[in-house]
């Protein structure tokens, strides 16, 4: 994401007045969540310093850093004290849906019971996604940023979860990948392959907008057109 997060932390990037990361958190706030832990590392005081303890937004933030970088997993591994409840919402901190996306993705998980649900998107070049293969609406493998995913799936890890704490027996135990991290995606699949987990995949529409701001390119491109900036409330 260089150059923009020379100075500034990327979930901080200003877009018309107000960081990313503030749009997030109201997406999540129209879910009806009130407790939120954010993961901080790379000019940390920045993140801290704008939301505080998330009084003005009335809810409760919480904040964990992640000094050594070991990925996702690794992140979450942090929150496992903090986290009380039997099932936890997990959003990436670049990823912007419709608001109405995590209200639906929570009220469904209410409503349906399932111990873990995986959001995806439509996606036609997955090589710098995470690839979902499915068997019905039950994922069985996720594969991260592999040119090879290309052209065998049009589903894409949108990076939006809720999980059960099951997911930490397994983090805990898992080996680096190649990339040197503990991901999200890795404890999915050890958990179907080991602990038969069922993890529902709650599929987007191919319409429904899904902004990566982790994305140099796309970034550029919603930098420079606005217009989804009206898909957030509807």
């Amino acid at each position: 994401m260089l150059p923009y997060t020379k100075s500034i932390q990327k979930v901080m990037l200003p877009i018309l007045g107000k960081p990313l990361l503030e749009f997030i958190i109201e997406g999540l706030i129209h879910a009806g969540l009130k407790d939120i832990i954010l993961v901080v590392g790379y000019h940390k005081e920045q993140i801290i310093e704008y939301f505080k303890d998330g009084s003005q937004w009335n809810i409760h933030i919480d904040y964990v850093e992640q000094i050594n970088l070991n990925g996702t997993g690794g992140a979450v591994l942090l929150c496992e004290k903090l986290i009380e409840d039997d099932y936890f919402f997990l959003i990436w901190g670049d990823v912007l849906v419709p608001y109405r996306i995590y209200k639906m993705v929570y009220d469904f998980f209410k409503k349906e019971n399932h111990d873990f649900i995986i959001v995806s998107n439509y996606k036609i070049d997955l090589s710098k996604g995470g690839a979902i293969y499915c068997d019905g609406d039950y994922c069985i493998e996720i594969i991260e940023k592999d040119a090879s995913s290309i052209g065998t799936t049009r589903l894409n890890n949108c990076g939006i979860f809720i999980l059960s704490r099951e997911i930490f027996e397994v983090l805990r135990y898992l080996s680096p990948t190649k990339r040197g991290e503990i991901e999200i995606p890795q404890a999915i699949n050890k958990g179907i392959i080991k602990r038969n987990w069922k993890v529902y995949v709650f599929k987007l529409n191919k319409d429904v907008f899904r902004g990566d701001f982790g994305d140099k390119e796309e970034y550029e491109e919603l930098k420079n057109n606005m217009d989804w900036i009206k898909k957030l409330n509807r």
